[in-house]
């Protein structure tokens, strides 16, 4: 809902913010599953909560926070919100209320369950979505005719805030797959070319004793210096452009030198496997038959 600005007990002269703010019944807690940090919840039993005179609030962590107490601290303060004076009554645990890309902003819940609401919140059984939406619809149409229900989910509604996220990674994912294929096609063509360049070496060596590890490991060696070339130089770099990327959240994990390891192992493997291939094949020839050729 719209943010405001408040006044609040032992409030210093100038210190002004906006919170946002929404009105809310005694179920509201229960029905988001919300935690309190203090205090409790809304009740319509209580006669405090619903007088004109003294309103109820239940503010967020952060709200506290920036008014200088702590959870337990805050209850029994007074604030003054929109000329309507009130005490806070609980306190609640901070939770996301908009995209990762923005901290969590101060909140305070009005108890006023007769206020007009735009928004109805309904938790439904899993087994039971679409008898509730019926009778939801049915319910509704007595209430306000002329105009359709409109509703939406709340998990497809997170789901929408990252679709761009999403969409990005299914890109990145597939140019990958895409990038790894022609690598390791260009690999093997690699492989293949350079063992029968030295296809009188590899019979010699066999000639004199070599074994199929060594040769194998003579052929791949020149193809891992290169492999890991390129992780030295590309491992700053994704580092740099994934660092930027999460720069635009205000909640985000770090990217740990284990992360960049295991790509980098991975890629090494991606690679020994297909240079050994061609390698292997190249060590278990007969040398008589290479040798024979020259």
């Amino acid at each position: 809902m719209n943010s405001t600005v408040i006044e609040w007990e032992g409030q210093a002269p100038k210190d002004e913010f906006l919170m946002t703010n929404m009105n809310i019944d005694p179920d509201f807690v229960q029905t988001t599953g919300m935690k309190l940090a203090a205090g409790r919840n809304f009740s319509s039993q209580i006669p405090s909560d619903t007088s004109s005179k003294l309103g109820a609030y239940l503010i967020n962590e952060t709200a506290a926070k920036r008014m200088g107490w702590t959870p337990n601290r805050a209850l029994g303060k007074r604030i003054k919100h929109w000329g309507q004076e009130g005490q806070v009554v609980g306190v609640l645990k901070d939770f996301h209320f908009r995209p990762l890309r923005v901290a969590i902003d101060p909140f305070i819940f009005r108890f006023q369950p007769l206020a007009p609401y735009f928004t109805l919140l309904v938790k439904i059984k899993p087994d039971a979505v679409q008898s509730t939406l019926s009778d939801l619809t049915s319910v509704y149409k007595k209430s306000d005719p002329a105009n359709p229900i409109t509703y939406g989910f709340v998990d497809q509604d997170l789901d929408a805030q990252y679709q761009a996220e999403q969409r990005v990674g299914r890109i990145i994912f597939y140019f990958s797959a895409l990038t790894i294929l022609i690598a390791c096609l260009g690999l093997f063509g690699l492989a293949t070319f350079t063992a029968e360049q030295r296809t009188t070496e590899i019979g010699v060596r066999k000639v004199l004793g070599a074994s199929v590890t060594s040769i194998v490991a003579l052929l791949s060696k020149e193809f891992m210096k290169l492999v890991l070339i390129a992780i030295v130089i590309a491992s700053p770099i994704a580092g740099y452009a994934m660092n930027r990327w999460l720069q635009d959240f205000a909640y985000k994990i770090t990217l740990d030198w284990w992360v960049f390891a295991l790509a980098g192992l991975l890629a090494v493997t991606i690679a020994l496997l297909t240079v050994s291939f061609q390698s292997v094949k190249a060590a278990l020839t007969n040398p008589a038959t290479s040798l024979r050729s020259e």
